[in-house]
This record gives C-alpha cells, structure tokens and sequence, in this order.
C-alpha cells in the first residue's frame, strides 16, 4: 500500500474508529481488547483488499460502503448518511409536497404504509411493497431517510418508481406518482353499530390526544358505549405521543419504559389520566407502527384492549445524529420504548390477541370491499 494511499485510509476510516471506540452508542458494549482486535482485522482486510483486488480501489468508496454496512449491522433505521444528508437533517424542508407512504430499508426501500386517500394509496400502494427505485435511482444501498427525502417534491411534480408486490414474485411494476401536500385527517370517527364507535387514527401529533378524546365524547352522546380504534397503517407521530394518548384509557400502572444505554425510565400514569373507561379494542396490522405500537402496547399491556389484526412491524426507536469530523454523520437508535413489562418492542413488535390476516391483493386489483379484521373486531368486543 502506497503511503498516498494509507493517508487516504487514515482520513477516511476515522469515523470507523470513533464509532468502535464510542461504547455508550453501540448497539453492545465490548471490551476494549474486542474493540483493538476487531479494528486490526478490519485493517487487515483492508489491506488485502487494496494489494490485491484485480483493479484500482476506489478508497474513499469502500470506506462509504463500510461504513453502510457498519450502520446496518444495528438495525433499520440506524443509517450512515454522507455530507450533504447532514446539512439537510434537522431542517425545514422545502419540498412541500409528498405521496403519502413511509418506509423503512429492508434489503430495498420497504412501505411501512400508505396514508389514507393519499397519492401513493390512490396508486395502489400497501404495506409491504418494496420500491426498487425512485426515478430510475436504485434503492439497494439508500437509507430510509434518504429515500424518504427523495420522495418529496414541489406540489404536482412526478416521481417514477419500480415497485415489487411482496407476496408475488412476478415482475416489477413501473408506476408513476403526482406529490400533493398531506390532507389526510388524523382523527376521524363513525358508529359502526348501534353500540360501538369506530375511531380512526391515521397518525399521532400534538393535537391527536385531544382530538381524540373529541371523537370518543360525540360517539357516546350518539349511543357508543365501546370502542375500536384503528391503527392499521399509522406509521407517523412522536412516541411520546403514542404515550399521551394512552392516557386517556390507562388510569393507574406502567404506560411504558424508556431504555436508553445508561439505564430504564418507567413512566407511569398519573392521577388525572383515565378520563376513558369503556372497552376498546385496537385494530393493528404489519404498518402499526412507532407512536401507534406504544400507545396499543400501554392499553394492551394494562388489560384495557385487545389487540385485533395482525403482528405490528416494531419500530419503536429514536434516532440521534452523530455528526463526524469530515462531515458525514451516523444516524443512531440511541433510544428505545419498551412494553409496560419491559419487553422490547422494536424489531420485535407486538403480538395481536386475536389474529386476522389482510387479504393479499395483486398489483392493480381493487382492494376487498369488506374488511374481515373490523369485522371480528367488532364480534369481539360486543361480547
């Protein structure tokens, strides 16, 4: 190796070092001889791999794929995002317009979910599709945040995707998809009978809760005496307000625990919470997800709903930027919601009471005009 060459090495694999030797990030701790030891293979292999690789290594982009692949050793939405990534965290974003879908990586770009009546759910886009590529860009080596910033753009502006339906292995589709700004209401209500209301919550925010409690108060003066709230596709919200939330239905007992690396905080409802008592039950499914999992995990966890549908995605993480000396920076899970009973929800998820599949649908087809989990949802809780 050149002493050029291994100035490049130095500069670039900086970061690599900080993130080994920075313990109270990491997803585990490691002693500090495992730290020294897994470095020195790593620059063995290095070496090997710039000596004698069949053509001229291209350093500073392997290191960029080394550090990909450090981040998505630690889970999915744990990232390694460049310079330019960096200056656009955190800021107001000047894409005012979207399609209405949140993703995760898995291999590609996965949907998380498409947001009611949005652009993306008018297309025929679910939960579980996987998008190949965004206007001819491929997804393989893009994070989540990346990807999501690629999908936002002017108001009526386009964007082209090659999408895979997860349960077919046929061929990719090409779709085309026209950014609107978010309309999607984030709380609405009806009866689904004489007796039971049902609540929708297309996402948690800072109004949520009261809204919430809005919805539920004019459904009882209607005739409600319980409840079904669905969470099948929310995928958006602050996990604190997943906690809010569930304060209206959890009078006394855990809510949930915050883990972090140093230790666990417990929270705990307060004497004011518990402004609802009648029976509810949570519809989830595959896209329930990071405010929506901790607010059915609460309720669920302290026996005041069941949970109907599906086992919910776990994703219930808050990320930190790390920011690095040459600019870059690693966005990391640096904080995690448990269960009231200290079980780990994210990448775990939450196990419904009461399994009920979605139907599959093929790319194209119209969705089913019944909908079986409301169904038994209901059948459930007018026992």
């Amino acid at each position: 190796m050149t002493s050029r060459t291994r100035l490049w090495v130095l500069a670039v694999s900086t970061p690599v070092i900080m993130f080994a030797l920075i313990g109270g990030y990491l997803g585990q701790a490691m002693t500090r001889d495992d730290t020294y030891r897994n470095l020195a293979i790593f620059g063995d292999v290095f070496d090997l791999v710039v000596d004698n690789y069949v053509e001229s290594v291209d350093v500073q982009k392997a290191m960029r794929g080394a550090l990909r692949g450090l981040a998505d050793g630690l889970d999915s939405d744990t990232a390694f995002l460049t310079a330019d990534l960096v200056r656009t965290y955190g800021s107001n974003d000047s894409a005012p317009a979207e399609i209405g879908v949140d993703v995760t990586r898995q291999y590609y770009l996965r949907i998380i979910s498409a947001r009611d009546g949005s652009p993306a759910a008018k297309a025929g886009l679910r939960t579980g599709d996987f998008i190949r590529a965004i206007d001819g860009r491929a997804t393989r080596d893009m994070s989540a945040y990346e990807g999501a910033r690629l999908l936002r753009g002017a108001v009526g502006s386009k964007v082209n995707l090659l999408v895979i339906r997860s349960n077919a292995p046929a061929e990719p589709h090409e779709i085309t998809v026209v950014r609107e700004r978010p309309t999607t209401a984030e709380v609405t209500s009806r009866m689904a009978n004489p007796a039971t209301g049902y609540v929708r919550v297309a996402e948690f925010t800072g109004n949520s809760t009261s809204r919430l409690k809005q919805a539920i108060e004019a459904l009882q003066k209607t005739g409600a005496s319980r409840y079904v709230i669905d969470l099948r596709g929310t995928a958006r919200g602050d996990l604190d307000e997943g906690i809010a939330a569930a304060r209206l239905f959890v009078k006394s007992g855990t809510l949930a625990v915050r883990q972090t690396k140093t230790g666990k905080e417990t929270i705990t409802a307060q004497p004011s919470d518990g402004a609802v008592t009648a029976p509810a039950v949570l519809l989830v499914d595959q896209g329930t997800t990071g405010a929506a999992e901790v607010f059915a995990a609460a309720l669920d966890g302290n026996s005041r709903a069941d949970l109907v549908g599906e086992r919910t995605l776990g994703r219930a993480a808050r990320q930190q930027l790390v920011k690095l000396p040459d600019g870059s920076g690693l966005l990391l899970s640096s904080m995690r919601y448990l269960t009231p009973a200290s079980q780990p929800i994210h990448e775990k998820g939450l196990t419904p009471d009461l399994q009920v599949d979605q139907p599959d649908v093929e790319f194209g087809s119209d969705a089913p005009t019944t909908d079986a989990t409301l169904d038994k949802a209901v059948e459930r809780i007018s026992k």
